[in-house]
């Protein structure tokens, strides 16, 4: 088709428009990959609502039911982390968008912010000894902790191989795990508080690479198998949810202890080298 005012065919500019248009404007195989994790964090916010929030507010609430959404909810979140995991290595292996990074802690924020948020202020609302004001006050927590993280991240670079506090996908795994393990409310409550304040705590986390991503995507897919197994209520579902919630939560409390304890044996070896340097200096 031609323009009468120009004579230009219009399609030959669409055309060159499509070729001239900036990097930072197209998606690359990466992005594809974030956005998945942003949208399994959204639909893990719509099944906690749509299977457990209002079924419990009109008085319709099945414990089949919401356990098939809680289950749902979390292995979302866990196909989350999936593509976060993945994103990232097919970043480093393919090209990656300048947007890339913006989009990733836009949609972190999402999956392991605003998704397990919602799921502990759901908590809050559906368990029997549970104080919906204060589950609110925590779900807070966890969602600023989640956003400082993420802006941190964002600001503070790192030495290659290690982040600085727990990793937002980890801390949110841990807490829906503090959830479904059914513990007292007080002590859910206190390991929410202690999860979110891990990470935005300066204790280093090794990066998932090479067999360390392989163990934590060994682990994530495990973990489905365990909730699917509790939620169609398989024969030892029930304990193997409280196993794989249990490990969780072992893991985020002792790779901190692993971290602190290598950083007490570090700065003990520098301090042994600058006595050392100390001594060599002051001999004639």
């Amino acid at each position: 088709m031609i323009d009468p005012d120009t004579q230009a065919g219009w399609v030959a500019e669409a055309e060159d428009d499509a070729e001239d248009m900036p990097l930072s404007l197209r998606l690359s195989i990466a992005d594809t990959l974030t956005l998945g994790n942003a949208t399994c964090g959204f639909m893990a916010v719509y099944f906690t609502t749509t299977g457990i929030l209002i079924p419990h507010l009109t008085g319709s609430n099945e414990s089949g039911m919401a356990r098939n959404s809680a289950a749902t909810a979390v292995i979302l979140m866990l196909l989350a982390a999936i593509f976060d995991l993945c994103d990232g290595l097919v970043a480093r292996k393919l090209r990656s968008s300048p947007m890339g990074a913006e989009l990733d802690n836009l949609s972190d924020l999402i999956s392991f912010g605003l998704a397990p948020a919602y799921f502990v202020l759901v908590y809050g609302m559906v368990a029997d000894d549970a104080q919906q004001k204060v589950s609110a006050v925590a779900a807070i927590v966890v969602l600023l902790a989640v956003v400082l993280r993420l802006a941190r991240f964002s600001c503070v670079t790192m030495k290659d191989g290690m982040f600085q506090g727990m990793p937002s996908p980890f801390g949110a795994l841990t807490v829906v795990s503090i959830v479904l393990l059914e513990l007292p409310f007080i002590p859910t409550l206190l390991a929410i508080i202690g999860t979110a304040w891990l990470m935005v705590s300066r204790v280093e986390y090794p990066k998932p690479r090479g067999v360390l991503a392989v163990a934590m995507l060994g682990w994530i897919v495990s973990a489905m198998g365990m909730l699917a197994a509790w939620a169609f209520d398989a024969p030892g579902g029930q304990v193997l949810l409280q196993t794989g919630c249990a490990l969780q939560i072992v893991m985020a409390a002792t790779i901190p202890l692993f971290a602190t304890a290598r950083r007490v044996n570090t700065f003990r070896d520098n301090r042994r080298e600058h006595r050392r340097e100390a001594r060599a200096a002051q001999l004639p």
